[in-house]
């Protein structure tokens, strides 16, 4: 992983335009290929990012650039859809680089582990007439929650939340780049499962070709949850 602290102006061309104008800001290389372009607010969130798969060039400033300061120019390009990410680089205050190694992966709490068992035993909830390959599938970054197959013989990847956010999608969406890299699971569908899915997560999730599943609890461990229902 690459951290690097720039006065820098970010923009991002593709489905959307967007700019960050000139400010001093982290730039996060890591090392499956994403950008993440962070302020000193916001908490966790980037301002932009480029998720893989996608590569980063440096490139010389034009004329009228460097002109006005700037003495690097990043591209970070997707490969599959095209959008560019163009990072203006006028000064490099720092510049670090460091091998963190495979994460273990994160640790479940309780309540989200119970839903990975209970969808694990009622995987009709994904699919009718689907079976569970297994729980915990590895990946080169970690385990998919599920992988099972639908009554066709499809593979499908489910991640699953408390509370389904963007970076969740964005993390089935790295475990799907990866799976569908095997030619015994391409093509392979993902279905992210939450007890309660945040509207832009679905939108995002929606937007890939993510199918969005909402868990009741409750009703999955056999005790009704008292929330009138239509059916």
């Amino acid at each position: 992983m690459r951290l690097v602290i720039a006065r820098c102006s970010v923009d991002y061309t593709g489905r959307l335009n967007a700019h960050l104008p000139l400010a001093t800001r982290l730039l996060v290389h890591k090392g499956d290929g994403s950008l993440l372009v962070h302020s000193d607010g916001g908490s966790y969130k980037p301002l932009n990012w480029m998720s893989p798969p996608c590569s980063l060039s440096s490139e010389d400033p034009g004329e009228e650039e460097a002109s006005a300061g700037v003495v690097e120019v990043w591209r970070v390009t997707h490969k599959k859809t095209g959008d560019a990410l163009r990072v203006q680089i006028y000064e490099i205050i720092h510049d670090s680089s460091h091998e963190l190694g495979i994460d273990p992966g994160l640790q479940k709490d309780g309540v989200e582990a119970d839903l990975q068992r209970l969808l694990a035993e009622q995987v009709d909830r994904i699919s009718e007439g689907a079976t569970l390959v297994r729980r915990e599938y590895p990946t080169a970054i970690g385990p998919v929650d599920l992988l099972v197959r639908d009554a066709d013989g499809a593979a499908i990847a489910v991640e699953i939340k408390r509370r389904g956010d963007i970076d969740g999608v964005e993390q089935l969406t790295r475990y799907l780049e990866l799976l569908g890299r095997d030619p015994h699971l391409s093509p392979v569908q993902g279905v992210f499962a939450a007890q309660e899915i945040k509207p832009q997560a679905r939108v995002l999730a929606e937007d890939r070709g993510i199918r969005c599943l909402v868990l009741d609890y409750d009703d999955m461990k056999g005790i009704e949850s008292g929330i009138p229902r239509l059916f």
